[in-house]
């Protein structure tokens, strides 16, 4: 009897960034870390930056994920809008450093900094501290 599979889609603003049949999905969300296999109850929720494995085939892969929301559909379809997605092996390790370098710089500027200004500083950092951490894993594990 053939295994079950999820039809997997995780979209950003510039692309399809990956698109397949895999057996698993672990994705951080608003309200801790869950895992979908297939014929997972349908589900809609936020999405907070950090790591998604995905399980196919015995490998797995790994992705930084900033913001966004998750769809689970109940054909066993699952869907997230992100406000950024890169697989591991596509981190630019020293472009994050610099990204979170510049945010934390900007953060500690505290003076003539509104709420909004606050958050987005913020939120590059998480982004990137997601990246960085997701890309260290990666090359820990291939080596």
């Amino acid at each position: 009897m053939p295994k079950l599979k999820l039809n997997f889609k995780i979209v950003t603003l510039e692309r399809v960034t990956y698109s397949d049949q895999i057996d698993q999905l672990t994705i951080p969300t608003e309200a801790g870390e869950i895992t979908v296999m297939a014929r997972h109850a349908p589900l809609v929720s936020i999405i907070k930056p950090g790591e998604i494995r995905i399980k196919k085939d015995g490998q797995t892969i790994l992705m930084a994920v900033s913001t966004g929301f998750l769809e689970i559909r109940k054909n066993s379809e699952v869907y997230i809008l992100a406000d950024s997605a890169e697989r591991a092996e596509e981190v630019d390790i020293e472009a994050s450093k610099a990204a979170r370098a510049r945010a934390e710089e900007l953060l500690k500027e505290k003076q003539n900094r509104n709420d909004v200004d606050f958050a987005k500083l913020q939120a590059i950092i998480n982004r990137e501290t997601a990246k960085l951490k997701v890309a260290d894993k990666y090359r820990r594990l291939k080596h």
